[in-house]
C-alpha cells in the first residue's frame, strides 16, 4: 500500500489520508510482539488505518495496544471507531483525556464552536470508548511492546494539557505529537502548534526541554514523519515559540484585533519557511497543519490570562 512506510525497527508509518489529503497526519504501527498503534488520526481516517494494519498482517484481535499523543481529534478523533474494530485492543491515554474519549460530547461540541461545518470533511465524529477498555496515564507511564521492549510516557503539555511524549525503549524513537511543533518534511520547515486553550509558554518550552533530556536517536511526528536530526530541530522548535510570541506580544500592546494580528504575524515570519515560497498544494498543506490563526488566537488567550 502506498501510504505504509517502513521506518526500521518494526516501526510503520501510516499516512492517515486526513480529508483525503497525503501527508498531513501520521498515525505509527510498533509491529513487536504485541503491535501497538500510536494515533489513531480522524474518525474519517479509520478505515483507512484499519487497511494499513490489515496490510502489515495485523487482524481484529491482534492489536494489542492503541496509544494516542492528546486528544484532539487529528490525533485521537478515530478512537472509538479503531476500538470498535480491534475489541481486544487497550486504549492508553493521559488521565486528562480519559474522560472526553469515553464520553465526546463536550469534546465534539467545542470542536463544532471551532470548525462549524468543517468539522464533519476534516475530523468527522468521535465515537465513545468504553471506559472499562482505557487506562488513564499519570505524569509517566509504560506501555508493554513485549519481549523487554517497552513504549514510557511522559507528561509534556503546553500544546495541551492532556499531551504525553512517547519514547521506545527499542529504536530510541521519540513520538512528539504536538508539543515540538509541525514538521513539513518536503521543504523542512517546522511551525509552531499553539492553539487555545491551552497553550503556555513556559510550559510549552519545558516539553521540549524534557523531550531533549530523554535523548532520543529519532523524533517522529505526528505532522509529519521521522527525523533525525533531533538536536537541531527541538532547538529550532523552541525558537520559533518564541519567536511567534514575541511578534504576537507586539501585536497585542499595539491593540491590534485577532485578524490584523493574524496578518501581522504572517507577514513577518513568511521568510522563515520555504512551503509559503514553495508550490500552491504545499502552501495551503502548511496552513492547514498549523495555521496562523489558531497559533495566534492560542497565543493571545495565554496573554490574556497571564498579562491582563
Amino acid at each position: 500500500m502506498d501510504n505504509i512506510t517502513a521506518l526500521g525497527g518494526d516501526v510503520y508509518e501510516i499516512d492517515t489520508r486526513m480529508a483525503g489529503y497525503s501527508g498531513i497526519t501520521a498515525g505509527y504501527l510498533i509491529l513487536g510482539d504485541r503491535p501497538c498503534l500510536v494515533e489513531t488520526g480522524t474518525s474519517t481516517s479509520a478505515p483507512v488505518v484499519r487497511d494499513a494494519l490489515t496490510a502489515l498482517g495485523v487482524g481484529a484481535g491482534d492489536l494489542a495496544t492503541v496509544v494516542v499523543t492528546h486528544i484532539h481529534l487529528d490525533h485521537a478523533g478515530g478512537v472509538g471507531d479503531i476500538a470498535g474494530f480491534y475489541p481486544e485492543a487497550e486504549i492508553v491515554v493521559h488521565e486528562k483525556g480519559a474522560r472526553h474519549l469515553a464520553d465526546p460530547s463536550r469534546l465534539m461540541s467545542s470542536a463544532r464552536m471551532v470548525w462549524g461545518d468543517k468539522l464533519d470533511t476534516l475530523f468527522g465524529e468521535l465515537s465513545p470508548t468504553e471506559p472499562a477498555r482505557i487506562r488513564a496515564l499519570g505524569d509517566t507511564g509504560a506501555i508493554d511492546l513485549g519481549n523487554g521492549r517497552t513504549l514510557s510516557s511522559y507528561y509534556s503539555p503546553g500544546h495541551a494539557k492532556h499531551h504525553v511524549g512517547l519514547i521506545d525503549s527499542g529504536t530510541g524513537d521519540l513520538y512528539v505529537g504536538d508539543a515540538a511543533g509541525v514538521y513539513l518534511p518536503q521543504t523542512g520547515d517546522l511551525r509552531p502548534a499553539t492553539p487555545p486553550p491551552d497553550f503556555d509558554l513556559q510550559t510549552a518550552l519545558d516539553s521540549i526541554a524534557l523531550f531533549e533530556a530523554l535523548g532520543p536517536q529519532r523524533l517522529l511526528f505526528s505532522h509529519y514523519g521521522p527525523v533525525t536530526d533531533v538536536e537541531e530541530i527541538l532547538g529550532r522548535s523552541a525558537e520559533e515559540l518564541r519567536i511567534w510570541v514575541d511578534l504576537t506580544r507586539q501585536a497585542r500592546s499595539q491593540g491590534m484585533d485577532l485578524d490584523h494580528a493574524v496578518a501581522m504575524v504572517r507577514e513577518r515570519t513568511q521568510e522563515r519557511y520555504a512551503a509559503l515560497k514553495a508550490d500552491e498544494a504545499t502552501a495551503e498543506q502548511f496552513e492547514l497543519l498549523s495555521g496562523a490563526p489558531s497559533n495566534v488566537a492560542g497565543i493571545l488567550h495565554w496573554l490574556d490570562r497571564v498579562q491582563p
